[in-house]
């Protein structure tokens, strides 16, 4: 009989040390917000990092297509420029 009293007094004791508190409760909810709010802020650095990169390739495809389109160099050997 008095182990059954005392597994019955162990798995009691078990059971209310797995509740939590409202304060534990709202200090875990409090970082999962700080969580939530830091993934937001990064999703959205993230966002504006894709922009810029792609202004600048945007940036580099026009002007190369300028170059493209100058006349070309005339290429004169060495010898030539001399006579």
């Amino acid at each position: 009989m008095k182990k059954v009293l005392f597994l019955a007094l162990a798995a009691a004791s078990f059971s209310f040390t797995a509740c939590e508190s409202k304060k534990e409760e709202a200090t875990e909810q409090a970082a999962d917000n700080v969580e939530a709010a830091g993934e937001a802020k990064a999703d959205a650095m993230e966002n504006q990092a894709d922009a810029v990169r792609d202004s600048a390739d945007a940036k580099a495809d026009k002007m190369e297509d300028g170059a493209d389109k100058m006349a070309p160099a005339t290429e004169t050997p060495a010898e030539e420029v001399k006579k």
